[in-house]
């Protein structure tokens, strides 16, 4: 059965949230992409998703298009404008003016001003139409190759289907390139800050199209891991992503790592560590049989893993063992970050707050 971190999160929290309705016009439903987010003064409250650091400042993502940013460490959230409202997985900034998020109905979102205004670089709308125009375009040039013929026909069947496939992840090199990915093996890059998307399914080891969970830096190389204990590193002589074989077949939810060192984590406290960009995998027993959906990295070099019901787990060896922190206060997470000042901000579905850690 196919897991995907925000659909056990928002199942968590299905008894504590309010029934979903979508926005409603002179009678009619609105679209989400075409309907801004609604301000509130509890969306720091509500599930969060997503949360990253925009230079010294947090800014967190979730349900209904919210986008928050703190200035103080977390104490204190604001709400930035955003022109969806469609639910936003993850966000990235890769200096501190310049940041995306991405979500669910195919959306990219871009700042410039270190989160506080939003625009949309690409939906759902788009996704299908880009992909069929490429791969039409690869196929005329090289008509006898069956590979090309059957993206054509799925970037036929994308267009037909609309606007439903989620983005799950991004990330950003610099301020020009990035990635995001997605569910069905929805991978796209861009190299001139979201102007333009690139597709990249023809160049991902993926041939059972498996969902994309997240993609991420660990020391020199870049990661993504999905379903069935996919990880896939990227190849930078040709441009593709190629598989790392891994000893576990159930989905990996995350990326982290030092410069020495890369983790990849997942289903029922699976947690794996290579020394050697991919080539071999040691697990790591947690003792803890809950799924890891959250990591940080302080700066002093300490890795920090969350369960998916809230427990904070710290390794001061480089990742080779972990620490269950006391007296946490368990709530489903599905992002974390250490902050300048040493403390730990949790995102899930209780919206936003701080824990010291020990």
């Amino acid at each position: 059965m196919t897991m995907i971190k925000w659909f056990l999160l928002t199942a968590l929290a299905a008894a504590m949230a309010m029934p979903f309705t979508r926005p409603v016009i002179a009678g009619q439903f609105a679209d989400v992409l075409d309907t801004p987010a609604l301000r509130s003064d509890l969306a720091a409250n509500a599930l969060m998703t997503g949360l990253t650091r925009a230079g010294e400042r947090l800014v967190a993502v979730g349900q209904r298009g919210h986008i928050v940013y703190s200035d103080d460490g977390g104490q204190h959230w604001q709400q930035a404008a955003v022109p969806v409202s469609s639910d936003l997985v993850a966000v990235h900034f890769p200096v501190p003016q310049q940041g995306w998020a991405v979500g669910h109905d195919g959306v990219v979102l871009h700042s410039s001003d270190a989160g506080q205004t939003w625009s949309r670089q690409l939906d759902g709308r788009q996704v299908g139409p880009i992909m069929l125009d490429y791969y039409r375009q690869q196929l005329a040039d090289q008509p006898d190759d069956a590979d090309l013929q059957a993206r054509v026909a799925e970037a036929q069947r994308m267009v037909e289907e609309g606007a439903d496939k989620p983005f799950l992840d991004v990330w950003f090199a610099s301020e020009q390139v990035g990635y995001i990915v997605g569910a069905f093996n929805l991978i796209f890059r861009t190299d001139d800050g979201g102007q333009h998307w690139t597709p990249l399914l023809d160049r991902t080891d993926n041939p059972g199209a498996l969902n994309l969970y997240a993609v991420r830096p660990a020391g020199a190389d870049v990661f993504i891991v999905g379903e069935q204990g996919l990880v896939l590193k990227l190849d930078r002589a040709s441009g593709r992503f190629v598989a790392t074989p891994t000893p576990y077949n159930g989905s990996l939810f995350g990326v982290t790592g030092t410069p020495a060192m890369t983790l990849v984590y997942g289903l029922r406290g699976n947690v794996f560590r290579s020394t050697d960009g991919g080539a071999n995998w040691t697990r790591i027993e947690l003792g803890l049989p809950l799924s890891i959906t959250a990591s940080s990295v302080t700066r002093d070099g300490r890795i920090v893993l969350v369960s998916q019901a809230g427990h904070v787990l710290v390794s001061a060896d480089e990742g080779r063992s972990f620490q269950l922190q006391a007296n946490t206060v368990l709530a489903p997470v599905a992002a974390a970050h250490v902050d300048s000042g040493g403390k730990l901000v949790l995102a899930g579905t209780r919206g936003l707050r701080q824990l010291h850690l020990e």
